[in-house]
């Protein structure tokens, strides 16, 4: 498992935008097959790869670039290591950033789902509220300790990480119909 993480800081180091995006989509698709097996018990023979697939591709094409490219600037506008900046990241990021990022990912899901523009708005208006508040109880601590303790270039992999979880919610929220 070491010599894993060693890779990994490695090929990080070497392209971290790459390997970001990867990142991040490949655990968006885990946490969809999290939310169909666990959370919806679907078992193999329902799963849809076809729905892991669409949460991929918005894992390495939304997800992925838009966290990652987010941080950078994030650290252009608070700028230290202290506790202090630490603690205005993560306002600035809850407050300013993770509303639209979320609204846009459920947007962004149901377009992919094939919902009309009015079903969509629709699934908005009753997903997003819940959504924003279940945000606000597990994202806070999390991203106070990864401003705090985790370098730039390591902060997607941590949230990635916890968001495996927060990811197999976000999938079964967004593809509830």
């Amino acid at each position: 498992m070491a010599g894993l993480w060693r890779s990994y800081q490695t090929l990080m180091t070497r392209y971290p935008w790459s390997v970001q995006i990867l990142t991040a989509g490949s655990l968006v698709g885990a946490g969809d097959v999290i939310s169909q097996q666990l959370i919806e018990r679907r078992g193999l023979a329902n799963h849809s790869g076809r729905r892991t697939a669409r949460m991929m591709a918005i894992g390495f094409c939304f997800v992925g670039p838009v966290i990652g490219g987010w941080y950078k600037v994030l650290d252009r506008l608070v700028i230290g290591g202290s506790k202090s900046a630490a603690m205005k990241k993560m306002l600035v990021d809850q407050l300013a950033f993770a509303p639209c990022f979320l609204g846009v990912f459920l947007g962004l899901s149901g377009a992919l789902n094939g919902l009309t523009m009015e079903q969509n708005a629709a699934k908005l208006r009753r997903d997003y509220p819940d959504a924003l508040i279940s945000n606000y109880y597990l994202w806070p601590p999390v991203q106070i300790a990864n401003f705090y303790f985790v370098p730039l270039h390591h902060r997607l992999a941590v949230v990635q990480v916890v968001a495996l979880t927060w990811n197999s919610y976000l999938s079964w929220k967004a593809n509830q119909m």
